[in-house]
């Protein structure tokens, strides 16, 4: 069975490029979209109008390291995963406290995409960079500081999310294009019943841009959202599309992206009916950013299933 390809109108909400866009979330006090540029180094966010017809305020933070995801905190400010480990700042810009070191060789690790489980945890995966083996693990940030491992055997972790009741839990690993779920309990955040949500077939080692090999390829799972009906939303890098998956894993649709690059999607806006989506310039191929300029920016797109809020820290 054929699964239908979407082709919606997307609009470009940012001019300015990002290297690598990631990990954005919208914080509904402040209207605002919020992500990071990891080779960029920095922490960015925009105001949206409700019409997605202008962008105010456009700011940037830089920081000197690579940020791999942020999320807000419930007193204020936020809490944020470099490199070198996982901060709390207060304000846009200003200082920065450590919370929990990085874990691992950050010569060959760092921290990629993540978020806040429902109570209110902060989640990372960590990527291995020479991505010759499955050395990126999953931590959650614990309430007395400690962080705890709680999945390995990636090589780039991606794909964090959470179902609407809070009771399964999906974890991706890019480079074996291969999304996983886990049956969990927010009370004790326990990740029980392992297994493979959707395996992806490996990229051609004949791909490049615009060849009929990356017309076929669908991509690898990168960032991924949650709607409030509980489908799986997946950015496919290099596969030119979402994947919508339902609860029980069917792929119900490709939504087609306006490039090569998807990175991660959130919902947002007033009625949190505003898909929003970051993308990568990083690495592309000359003829690819030619015939795609736009490569890098955010877009948004009107949906008709609400998604979920995101979730702040508690501490």
């Amino acid at each position: 069975m054929t699964t239908t390809m979407i082709k919606p109108q997307w609009q470009r909400m940012t001019s300015e490029a990002d290297g690598l866009g990631e990990s954005p979330f919208w914080h509904p006090s402040e209207n605002r979209l919020y992500w990071v540029d990891i080779p960029g180094q920095r922490l960015r966010r925009m105001k949206v109008s409700a019409d997605l017809s202008a962008v105010h305020g456009v700011e940037n933070w830089s920081l000197g390291e690579e940020p791999g995801c942020y999320a807000p905190a419930i007193q204020g400010g936020w809490v944020i995963a470099l490199r070198s480990g996982i901060y709390r700042a207060q304000t846009w810009g200003g200082p920065m406290q450590l919370l929990a070191a990085a874990p691992y060789d950050t010569s060959r690790l760092r921290f990629n995409d993540g978020k806040c489980d429902p109570d209110g945890n902060f989640w990372s995966g960590s990527m291995y960079e020479p991505r010759d083996q499955a050395a990126a693990v999953l931590y959650a940030l614990q309430a007395d500081g400690q962080l705890t491992a709680k999945a390995g055997e990636a090589t780039v972790a991606n794909g964090l999310a959470w179902a609407p009741d809070g009771k399964t839990l999906y974890w991706s690993d890019t480079g074996a294009h291969c999304i996983r779920a886990w049956d969990y309990a927010v009370d004790t955040q326990a990740m029980t019943r392992a297994r493979v949500f959707a395996q992806f077939p490996l990229k051609p080692k004949n791909w490049s841009y615009g060849t009929a090999s990356a017309h076929a390829y669908a991509g690898r799972p990168d960032g991924a959202a949650v709607d409030a009906e509980g489908n799986y939303y997946a950015a496919m890098y290099e596969g030119h599309r979402l994947a919508k998956f339902a609860p029980d894993g069917r792929c119900m649709a490709f939504i087609q992206t306006p490039v090569q690059c998807p990175t991660m999607p959130c919902f947002g806006g007033a009625d949190m009916r505003t898909l929003f989506i970051t993308t990568s310039a990083h690495g592309r191929s000359a003829q690819e950013l030619q015939d795609l300029p736009s490569s890098g920016c955010v877009f948004a797109m009107r949906v008709e299933t609400p998604g979920q809020a995101v979730s702040f820290f508690k501490n």
